[in-house]
């Protein structure tokens, strides 16, 4: 059966707007490293801002934190107190800032975010596909249109230092750019980052990509 040409020609433009639309969860991370190798020290999980401490919300996050530096070989102490490394933790989202973008023409545009340097580059993308603020909330205006949309700054701070001292042994921030604000998708995914080849090398900052929001 032969295929309409007005339908295979549409068939690649709907592929690429699925693909856009599932575009990975990116994250800038770095790591100053002063840990000794795993011998199954013990350790606990804190907030580092004591309004956090004790609920729910820090709990549910403190967790996936807890079973990642188990799976790495420590063991998770009950007590701070007896834990012999105390891994503090914080996260925070910001207000939001507004950023007004023009439609792009048929086959080159400089279309995309450019307010943070070292998340994306300045270049030209085809069509605009391969920018990731351009789904997963406003939807397209038509040529020669403007619309907007608000970009959040997420950060996650991680530090682990040895209990009977008080030395730093690890400082690792996590930061992403999202239209999403909801602290449930954003958390966790930076932890994965966080802990995606861990501890790394100290002083390097990496980009993380790991699974996109369902929708």
């Amino acid at each position: 059966m032969t295929i309409p040409r007005k339908i295979s020609l549409l068939a690649p433009l709907a592929l690429l707007t699925l693909s856009a639309c599932a575009t990975p969860f990116r994250a800038d991370v770095q790591r100053f490293v002063a840990l000794p190798d795993t011998t199954g020290q013990s350790f606990a999980v804190v907030a580092a801002d004591p309004d956090l401490s004790g609920g729910l919300e820090f709990g549910q996050y403190a967790t996936l934190v807890e079973q990642r530096m188990s799976q790495l070989g420590y063991r998770l102490s009950e007590d701070p107190a007896a834990a012999e490394l105390i891994v503090s933790m914080d996260y925070d989202v910001d207000k939001g800032r507004e950023k007004v973008v023009s439609d792009f023409d048929p086959f080159f545009a400089p279309i995309g975010f450019r307010g943070h340097r070292g998340f994306y580059g300045r270049h030209r993308y085809r069509y605009g596909f391969n920018d990731p603020f351009l789904f997963g909330g406003a939807g397209f205006s038509g040529y020669g249109g403007v619309r907007s949309f608000t970009v959040y700054t997420t950060e996650l701070d991680l530090k682990i230092d040895r209990a009977v001292d008080g030395e730093r042994l690890f400082e690792g921030k996590a930061e992403a750019m999202s239209r999403s604000k909801s602290l449930t998708y954003l958390v966790p995914n930076l932890v994965e980052a966080m802990f995606t080849n861990f501890p790394g090398n100290s002083g390097e900052s990496v980009r993380i990509s790991v699974a996109p929001e369902k929708k």
